[in-house]
């Protein structure tokens, strides 16, 4: 079995660890799990404390997608400086290494979503997560900038429905990004992404089985190690740490959504002992699940 016990998740909380070279963020390094459907916030809420520059970091299980209105700067994917310019999107995929330097008063929004809303709201056959699995900026559209208008009202009032019509408009978003991303990426696909896509949609079908490294690489015909190249050139992350953090976020979807006993769902998961399944829980997310569900409990 896979070594499971790799803490793949943290928060910029002090720790005597050494620092490591490129900090893995919950939500811009704040230490809040899953705080609501979405995250809003203007470019320039964040950016302002820091000199208008956030360091290059990766998101364990968080999607963005900024949207410049004014101003500009650069984007740092994963090794590729970008220019910004107004009404140009940012896509940044759950684990891709990213930075930006903004120049001073630049105005816009960063949507971020949870990879368990993702989840929720991508179906395989429709084929939108493998275009969005790609860090890229684009040029936006009237009806991109309207949608973010909309989710961003939607976010600050506290109607009824709320959390529906946040999801509804997420899922919008999402398919009008991939829309972009594909309009300007044209239909060249290389055979390494074609594999990280094929991977990704094998995850999808039976990460409830358990299945290791080796299974996936041989239902791709290719080995262990090239799938690992390929998952690290995607992602920057091993194709093991990618089915750990798919059966994380399947168990966090669980003690979010249902009342089910954390021994239940562990069974559901695959695991033959709940003490286990804790154990893994724990050192992937710093909680163990009944901590995470009491949290979650006593933030509403």
């Amino acid at each position: 079995m896979e070594a499971f016990a790799i803490v793949l998740y943290y928060s910029n909380m002090r720790t005597t660890a050494p620092t490591p070279a490129i900090r893995v963020y919950n939500l811009f390094g704040e230490s809040g799990d899953l705080p609501d459907v979405v995250h809003c916030e203007t470019i320039a809420s964040r950016s302002v404390l820091h000199d208008w520059t956030l360091a290059v970091h990766r998101h364990a299980r968080l999607h963005q997608v900024l949207l410049i209105e004014r101003g500009g700067g650069e984007a740092t994917l994963d090794g590729r400086v970008v220019p910004l310019k107004p009404m140009q999107i940012v896509n940044v995929p759950v684990g891709h290494v990213h930075g930006f330097r903004f120049t001073p008063g630049t105005q816009g929004w960063v949507l971020t979503i949870a990879a368990e809303i993702l989840d929720e709201a991508l179906l395989a056959a429709e084929g939108l997560r493998g275009v969005l699995s790609r860090s890229a900026v684009v040029r936006g559209t009237a009806q991109i900038r309207a949608t973010m208008k909309q989710i961003f009202a939607e976010h600050a009032a506290r109607d009824f429905g709320r959390a529906h019509v946040l999801r509804a408009l997420s899922a919008a978003m999402i398919g009008l990004v991939a829309r972009a991303l594909t309009g300007e990426s044209g239909s060249g696909v290389s055979a390494e992404s074609n594999l990280f896509r094929r991977f990704e949609a094998l995850l999808e079908q039976h990460h409830l089985e358990r299945w290791s490294v080796a299974d996936y690489a041989k239902a791709l015909a290719i080995t262990p190690t090239h799938l690992n190249r390929i998952t690290r050139a995607a992602t920057g992350d091993t194709a093991s740490h990618l089915i750990l953090n798919r059966l994380i976020r399947e168990a966090r979807r669980n003690l979010v959504y249902t009342n089910l006993p954390v021994s239940t769902i562990a069974y559901a998961l695959g695991f033959e002992d709940p003490a286990y399944f804790s154990r893994v829980y724990t050192s992937a997310t710093g909680l163990s699940p009944s901590a995470f569900r009491t949290q979650l409990h006593d933030g509403e």
